[in-house]
């Protein structure tokens, strides 16, 4: 009898242990981080598509979308900050109930426009500077085996895969590279959009290959981004591999262990 009282109470235990391991990690999850695996290439080369990061939840407050599910009652955001000219956002996609990440790159009141490729916010064209090509091989990539777009298109399979770089310098002094692919892509040229109070305006650093702000929800693209749909900031990515499964060892990313997102 003994042995089995003790069977139960060791069962018990563990059963205990587990609902609080759980609990606890919902909780850190709703409050202060989220995992986010980069799915795509539209942020390209800030992220590269297999880059693991953690989204930081506290950085802008809380609204339905920061819980699971979507199941927080809460109606707009609470303990709400707003993001910084050219922050690298996690969000909800307004209409598709799936999470994006992009750069933010229009705030409540600005104008954006895009002129032969080139940004204009509120009336003033960013700065540019030219940067050597990036090149990664013409293979298929992730969980998804996407294959990259190139600028010196047709590439065999294997061969380089160019896309011309630059540094693009925002109103409020932030710099990042952005990269080109076609010099008449469909969004190199758009009409002068207005952010709405309470509004953002995303953008991809891969120009030429992102769904962003610069389509509009009434066409069936993205459009304008309430606050109530932001999740968190990225801030350092922790992980990145290469390949289409984690157990591919030899994909593994080291040199961006870690590493910074600006």
């Amino acid at each position: 009898m003994a042995v089995k009282a003790e069977k139960k109470e060791g069962i018990w235990e563990t059963v205990k242990t587990v609902f609080w391991a759980l609990l606890i990690a919902g909780v850190f999850r709703t409050l202060f981080f989220q995992p986010f695996w980069i799915p795509s290439g539209s942020m390209k080369d800030t992220l590269l598509i297999g880059d693991f990061l953690f989204v930081n939840k506290m950085a802008y407050g809380y609204a339905a979308v920061s819980c699971p599910f979507s199941i927080c009652p809460i109606e707009d955001r609470i303990m709400g900050r707003e993001p910084g000219r050219g922050d690298v956002v996690v969000f909800r996609h307004p209409t598709r109930g799936v999470d994006f990440i992009k750069r933010v790159i229009g705030l409540p009141g600005d104008t954006v426009q895009m002129v032969d490729g080139r940004l204009i916010i509120n009336d003033e064209p960013v700065a540019y500077e030219q940067q050597p090509d990036f090149i990664e091989v013409k293979a298929p990539q992730g969980s998804q085996q996407l294959m990259p777009r190139c600028a010196n298109e047709p590439v065999p399979p294997g061969g380089d895969c160019i896309k011309h770089r630059f540094t693009e310098t925002l109103p409020n002094g932030v710099s990042h590279d952005v990269l080109d692919i076609s010099p008449n892509w469909i969004a190199d040229n758009t009409p002068v959009y207005t952010v709405p109070e309470g509004n953002y305006f995303f953008m991809g650093d891969n120009r030429d290959n992102s769904e962003d702000s610069r389509f509009e929800a009434a066409r069936g693209g993205l459009g304008m981004v309430p606050a109530k749909y932001l999740i968190g900031r990225a801030d350092r990515i922790m992980f990145s591999s290469a390949g289409k499964s984690l157990l591919y060892v030899w994909t593994w990313r080291p040199d961006r262990l870690f590493k910074a997102i600006r």
